[in-house]
């Protein structure tokens, strides 16, 4: 009678497990079904968004956006979306019409971290222009450079008066144009050349190319070099300063010394400020010197000092040359004079034989 009982028991069991076999089966059969029936809808409405966003993307020339499905709810699925019957809304992507604003560049630092210092300068390899245009491919048309990565604070115009020293200018550029670059600064190089055989006006030819640079840029800032003049530190930096300055303070022909105090010949700088102050550069001299020292009084008598590097650092060699014909001595070069008042013609604007105006 007991293992009669027990065997009902047991039958009973196992058919109530069946049973739940049975119940578990089906439930997982319809959750299986439900969920194919989901996704097959979810990839029918995925396939007529993409659709409509191709249309859009076809059509972004007549002013239509770019649409895309926003699933970005955290640990979302697709299959929660749908479940919690929300749409799925496509979403505007905002267009970027403005282009990004270039950087302010910052200031160009007052000792460049790429100068030298002391340099060789030899005339004795040739030179052609040729290899001083390979030599400067950032130097563009007009012998103009700007630093690509700071903002200077002078424009600087340096101006070369000239007449048959086509030898000197290429040495001149050969290496002029490197140290400028590693100077940082934004200059613009002016070959003011005299036709003609007459005799030769240094300061007339200044206040050409002073007049004829300003007609090409807002330059600040002068600097009036001779032609056979190279500096041998690029630490001496071309542009302005407070005082006028005289950059030629120690050449070699003079033994590396200042011949005299009040010389001012060579290579020296005015800010357009300093240059308008003293009237321009006097126009009575024809010939070779006395123009200089003229300028230095017109310097002191508008209350302003020459400024000059140290003698170290303002050293200059000078191409070896005989004197140019119709550039004699000039016999005024000792009598120093200066325009009293702006009123006077201190410089000419208007020259016929000085003022073709090239570019190195």
């Amino acid at each position: 009678m007991t293992r009669l009982m027990l065997g009902r028991t047991l039958e009973r069991i196992c058919k109530g497990v069946l049973l739940l076999c049975l119940l578990h089966f089906l439930i997982m059969m319809i959750l299986y079904f439900d969920v194919y029936s989901q996704r097959f809808d979810l990839f029918s409405r995925f396939n007529n968004g993409r659709n409509g966003s191709r249309s859009n993307v076809s059509g972004a020339g007549s002013g239509h956006h770019y649409y895309y499905y926003n699933l970005s709810r955290p640990n979302a699925t697709l299959a929660s979306y749908l479940a919690t019957g929300e749409q799925l809304v496509p979403s505007v992507q905002p267009e970027n019409t403005q282009t990004p604003s270039p950087k302010p560049l910052p200031p160009c630092p007052e000792s460049p971290p790429g100068l030298v210092g002391r340099l060789l300068i030899e005339f004795s390899s040739q030179m052609t222009m040729e290899r001083v245009q390979k030599e400067n491919p950032n130097v563009t048309e007009g012998g103009r450079y700007t630093p690509p990565d700071c903002r200077p604070r002078w424009k600087v115009a340096i101006i070369i008066p000239f007449r048959h020293r086509e030898n000197h200018l290429k040495y001149w550029l050969h290496y002029l144009h490197p140290i400028l670059r590693r100077q940082k600064i934004d200059y613009g190089i002016y070959i003011i050349n005299q036709l003609g055989e007459d005799t030769f006006n240094r300061a007339k030819l200044l206040n050409v190319g002073y007049t004829e640079a300003l007609k090409d840029a807002e330059y600040d800032c002068f600097i009036f070099s001779d032609v056979d003049l190279i500096p041998m530190d690029d630490r001496n930096l071309y542009h302005c300063y407070d005082q006028p300055r005289h950059f030629a303070i120690a050449m070699d022909k003079f033994g590396f010394r200042l011949p005299y105090a009040g010389y001012f010949g060579g290579v020296s700088g005015l800010s357009k400020k300093q240059f308008l102050k003293i009237n321009g550069f006097p126009n009575e001299y024809w010939g070779w010197g006395g123009e200089d020292d003229d300028i230095y009084n017109r310097i002191t008598l508008n209350g302003m000092k020459v400024s000059r590097p140290d003698v170290r650092i303002g050293r200059y060699r000078m191409i070896k040359h005989e004197r140019d014909k119709h550039n004699e001595p000039n016999p005024q070069r000792l009598r120093r004079s200066f325009c009293e008042s702006p009123q006077s013609l201190c410089y000419l604007l208007s020259l016929p034989s000085l003022t073709n105006t090239r570019h190195a």
